[in-house]
């Protein structure tokens, strides 16, 4: 089929003569361009380095030596999914035997694009990929947009394919929807959501309510949309683990457990879940469930191209907890043997290794793996904020002060940590360390004065978008500080005032004379940058910016969060 010759399919199979099976039945087809992976790990690095078309995957994978172990075909979809290595627009079509379908299929999980039982024929097979190929084909064009970064783009395409294509109107609606989310228009995802969910009462539609309500900490809409969920569809699974996420945003983060091991009953195989299990766990205090959630997760994970060592510390912290020395050094071995050579496998090691020394109560010893752990995470990649805190809190433990303040500004300074400068003042002082929290604090300051001093450069020299941009980063990392605030605001007005009215710009001013007002109401600076707002406006015709909802409520929140879109009334 000469329609056909352009697309590009990957076999994943262990067994030669299957991945000879397919190709012929492929070729009949009229597809040629043909690659294959004979476990989950050549599988990975044959996505990372292209993309293809459809995958087709068998579901009982093996390690591509003939045992049968290593990840399935599910495992591997949760990886390719977790990191992005399978764009929306690549049809994933998984081979299995019936036994094991009513397995996957019953959980409900990562969904690929179809399923096909084994045995199966020629005919059978095309059926089924010129079915998958049809539909790829009607929403490629808005992929495409939105692989490119044209989000807006790609919304619009939606509005428009969702009316000439009724056949498929819905599932435009839920991509449009997920398109909104991605941008965090959550309110507007949402309501797409209800109007799918009033026709009808779908389950990954009222999925996609509840992940728009807890985006907007409306926790206790989120928890009753997903009990309705899950008590129609008792194994939709991923309505199990943001349950779970909403309760622990409650505080209830005991029933957030038991949600987690109720998850785990019904489909024990994802590692996300099981991971997020043995975390809640730890936190309550079970160490028996932490150690038996993060010991599979340390052994289903075995296989992955994407072991992350922190599992390992994971396991470790739970068995300090529990007082078992003899399984500690079971685990620090097996990171050491197991994993590839790497900054973050070394700081990994090193913090396990300084925990068994605190334990044992061996100080030199954990000063000096403490200390390594710093050094190997000045120079690592994607280790998480807990773990950076946590080192922290041990560096403080073991009297490495320098070696904890190094850490923290590092973490302050790194816009991806989550970490505020208020955030790390706060760490020290917790600890009881107010002398660090000090040299803390003049550290910000320092950093705060060079931040608005290079914006009054910017400013000085016209480039007005930049000195905002520039102060807004600061207020990122530190939305409570009065000088950064007020210089922000300012430079806000001066755009404003030479460049034109942004709505969402006098929104974000709005919020920063909010947040000043209630950080320090009679600053002397205050009513005059009020007076020059209320001036922009009149001049623009704006006859007012009401005040949002955590502004009445009097909530800080650090600049970049969500405003609501609705609150410019035009003159």
């Amino acid at each position: 089929m000469a329609e056909n010759s352009d697309l590009s399919v990957l076999i994943v199979d262990p067994n030669p003569g299957m991945r000879g099976n397919l190709h012929n039945m492929l070729a009949q087809a009229g597809i040629t361009k043909i690659d294959y992976a004979v476990s989950s790990g050549t599988a990975i690095r044959q996505l990372a380095k292209k993309p293809f078309d459809i995958v087709l995957c068998e579901y009982d994978l093996g390690n591509g030596s003939g045992e049968q172990n290593g990840q399935d075909g599910q495992q591997l979809l949760e990886d390719l999914r977790a990191h992005k290595l399978l764009p929306p627009s690549s049809i994933f079509i998984m081979l299995t035997s019936e036994g094991v379908y009513s397995k996957v299929i019953g959980a409900a999980e990562l969904t690929p694009t179809d399923y096909v039982l084994k045995p199966f024929t020629v005919d059978m097979l095309q059926q089924r990929m010129r079915r998958a190929i049809t539909r790829r084909a009607v929403f490629l064009p808005v992929h495409q947009l939105a692989e490119a970064g044209n989000i807006g783009k790609a919304i619009e395409e939606c509005r428009s394919r969702e009316a000439a294509n009724p056949a498929y109107a819905t599932d435009f609606a839920r991509l449009r929807a997920e398109l909104l989310m991605s941008r965090g228009e959550y309110a507007e995802a949402e309501l797409v959501y209800q109007v799918i969910v009033i026709n009808r009462a779908i389950a990954w539609a009222q999925m996609g309510v509840a992940r728009c309500q807890f985006a907007q900490e409306k926790y206790a809409d989120a928890c009753a949309t997903l009990e309705g969920l899950l008590s129609a569809n008792p194994k939709f699974m991923s309505a199990y683990d943001l349950l779970a996420r909403t309760h622990i945003a409650l505080g209830a983060q005991e029933t957030a457990k038991k949600i987690l091991e109720d998850a785990v009953a019904i489909s024990p195989n994802l590692v996300g879940r099981l991971r997020h299990l043995g975390e809640v766990a730890l936190e309550t205090g079970d160490v028996v469930a932490a150690e038996k959630a993060f010991k599979q997760v340390v052994a289903k994970a075995k296989y992955s191209e994407f072991r992350d060592p922190e599992d390992h510390v994971k396991l470790v912290k739970t068995l300090v907890a529990k007082g078992d020395t003899g399984q500690i050094s079971g685990v620090i071995r097996d990171m050491e043997r197991s994993l590839r050579s790497s900054a973050n496998v070394d700081a990994c090691r090193a913090v396990a290794a300084g925990m068994l020394h605190e334990m044992t109560g061996n100080r030199k010893g954990a000063a000096t793996e403490f200390t390594n752990a710093v050094s190997a995470i000045t120079v690592s990649r994607g280790l998480s904020t807990e773990l950076k805190v946590g080192v922290v809190h041990s560096c403080l433990n073991a009297e490495l002060d320098a070696q904890a303040s190094e850490l923290m500004i590092n973490l302050m300074n790194d816009t991806d940590s989550g970490v505020s400068m208020d955030d790390a003042v706060q760490v020290f002082e917790k600890a009881g360390r107010h002398d660090l929290a000090e040299g803390m604090s003049k550290e910000i300051k320092h950093q705060v004065d060079e931040l608005i001093e290079h914006a009054s450069e910017q400013r000085s020299q016209g480039d007005l978008r930049a000195a905002v941009d520039t102060l807004n980063a600061g207020l990122r990392k530190a939305p409570a500080n009065m000088s950064l605030a007020l210089a922000a605001t300012s430079a806000i007005l001066k755009q404003l005032e030479d460049l034109g009215w942004e709505a969402q710009l006098g929104k974000h001013c709005a919020t920063l004379l909010g947040r000043m007002r209630l950080l320090d109401p009679h600053h002397a600076a205050l009513a005059q940058l009020e007076a020059q707002f209320a001036h922009t406006q009149r001049k623009y015709g704006i006859s007012a910016l009401v005040e949002s909802e955590h502004q009445r409520a009097g909530d800080v929140r650090p600049v970049g969060d969500q405003v609501p879109r609705d609150k410019v009334q035009s003159a």
